[in-house]
């Protein structure tokens, strides 16, 4: 746990991504790169991104970089993700390819090697039984930050009011401790302005009661984001009375406030003659990879509640997740 003396939020800010729903369009992405992340030395940032799991994700083999917390002591020599890893940003000649129809000849410059979206819809196995998942993620706003921690300038802070986690840039003074203990890889560099930069949760949007730009624009209503002590909004009755929506990786000790409910429909195994299984494809060891040992228990009330809607008997959890309407998934005014 943090030796850091932490502000206690007065209210604490959650957003749940329903993996049901992601359908990978990146419109998240877009949205939150078009508003926060385009000044220079921001060009290979992006906040908010969707990536394929199984796979080595943004930036590459995050998943393995080191930091956070083991046995409730800092982890603060992770590894410091290369530019490379992130993806070097490169440019397609589009005049050519689309218009001068050279597009066996023009390579984007300079060459790529990795991207945000390298190894998108690539997962493992081979079709018909390959299997992968579309995986948002953003800065978790952990409710004990291991980049908080690692700040030796004190550059990092909670907000009072919301919980959220965010760099004074003025205090910043580039030391990069924090990217290496964000077991996410989700604090980056900027070597322009030799300051770390972050997702700032959209508190600008927050303070007038509009939720955030990855929210707003999800077209498949898979977020949800609100007040985690507000007991009428949607994510308190998924992560407390539910209890579908869990951390990712809690094992690194950070305790996120991005939470996720677990794939539980979808595409089954086939047989050799092309029937369809009762094997679902997304293994249960892989999603314990992600989520840990409790999301067997949460699978089993997902089904329960889908059989129950389907049989017509009702499910309040699955209308919830369902969120027939938008405004009953996103943050109400802060009062």
């Amino acid at each position: 746990m943090s030796n850091k003396m932490l502000t206690t939020p007065m209210r604490q800010l959650t957003y749940i991504v329903d993996l049901n729903k992601c359908i990978g369009c990146q419109t998240c992405t877009v949205a939150c790169k078009k508003l926060w992340s385009t000044a220079p030395g921001q060009e290979f940032m992006y906040w908010r991104n969707v990536e394929t799991t199984p796979g080595l994700g943004y930036p590459r083999n995050w998943q393995n970089k080191g930091g956070g917390y083991k046995n409730g002591m800092l982890q603060k020599d992770g590894h410091r993700p290369t530019l490379d890893e992130y993806g070097v940003p490169f440019e397609f000649d589009y005049a050519a390819r689309l218009f001068e129809g050279k597009k066996g000849r023009v390579k984007p410059s300079p060459e790529p090697r990795w991207s945000p979206n390298w190894d998108e819809e690539q997962g493992v196995g081979e079709y018909p039984n390959n299997i992968f998942q579309y995986l948002p993620r953003m800065c978790n706003h952990c409710e004990n930050p291991a980049c908080l921690e690692a700040c030796p300038n004190d550059a990092i802070y909670k907000r009072a009011e919301d919980g959220l986690n965010i760099v004074n840039l003025e205090k910043c003074k580039g030391a990069q401790d924090c990217i290496k203990a964000c077991p996410y890889g989700k604090v980056y560099f900027n070597e322009t302005d030799q300051k770390a930069n972050k997702c700032i949760g959209c508190f600008p949007r927050i303070e007038k009661g509009v939720a955030p730009a990855c929210v707003a624009q999800c077209v498949g209503r898979a977020m949800h984001v609100g007040f985690i002590d507000d007991v009428e909004s949607s994510v308190y009755k998924l992560a407390n009375v539910w209890k579908v929506a869990i951390p990712m990786h809690p094992e690194f000790g950070t305790k996120p406030n991005v939470l996720y409910i677990p794939p539980f429909v979808g595409p089954a195994m086939q047989d050799e003659n092309g029937n369809m299984m009762m094997t679902q494809k997304m293994p249960l060891d892989v999603l314990q990879g992600l989520f840990g040992p409790e999301v067997g228990g949460v699978l089993a009330v997902l089904k329960a509640e889908r059989a129950k809607k389907i049989a017509g008997q009702g499910s309040k959890l699955m209308d919830t997740m369902i969120g027939e309407l938008s405004d009953s998934m996103m943050i109400s005014p802060m009062t």
